[in-house]
């Protein structure tokens, strides 16, 4: 995976400020995308449609807050293809992996800024910083989260599952 940083250095974004809750009246994704992070930064979106972000990089216990399910939903409507932060939320963490959002846990996000180019290597536990020529060591994902996110989520993965399970008649 490939893609363009974006970086708050800001510890605990809570799932108000991801998509607020004035904005739940629809579980449309492409309405969420619309209004994800605007109360923390109200050109988020204009931002990231002109630099082509699609790696969000924060500080520690990303995703606290109310169990929002929306919330990883607006983020990955809104273009965004993986988070990286020292630390999830539980059920933050959970909400993004059953949609196919792929999350790292990486403690040393001073050494990612906005607009650096990374690849990441889920396999290898390796997030690569192409614009500084830098390699950092992460926790690779267990396969099957990997499995559940290659199927773009639990709900496709299970039915995956399901049909290759099922016995043949």
């Amino acid at each position: 995976m490939i893609g363009k940083a974006i970086k708050y250095d800001m510890n605990d974004i809570n799932t108000d400020l991801i998509i607020p809750a004035r904005y739940l009246t629809l579980a449309d994704p492409d309405h969420l995308a619309k209004h994800c992070m605007e109360d923390l930064d109200e050109n988020f979106i204009k931002n990231q449609k002109k630099f082509s972000y699609s790696i969000l990089v924060t500080g520690t216990n990303f995703g606290c807050g109310s169990s929002r399910e929306q919330a990883p939903m607006a983020l990955k409507a809104a273009g965004i293809i993986c988070i990286i932060a020292p630390s999830f939320a539980r059920i933050f963490f959970r909400n993004a992996i059953n949609i196919g959002l792929p999350i790292i846990e990486f403690e040393n996000t001073e050494l990612i800024a906005t607009n650096d180019d990374l690849e990441i290597n889920f396999t290898e536990g390796m997030i690569k910083n192409i614009s500084t020529n830098s390699e950092y060591e992460i926790k690779s994902i267990p396969s099957f989260l990997r499995e559940i996110i290659t199927a773009e989520g639990l709900i496709n993965y299970a039915r995956k599952k399901i049909i290759k399970d099922s016995p043949k008649k």
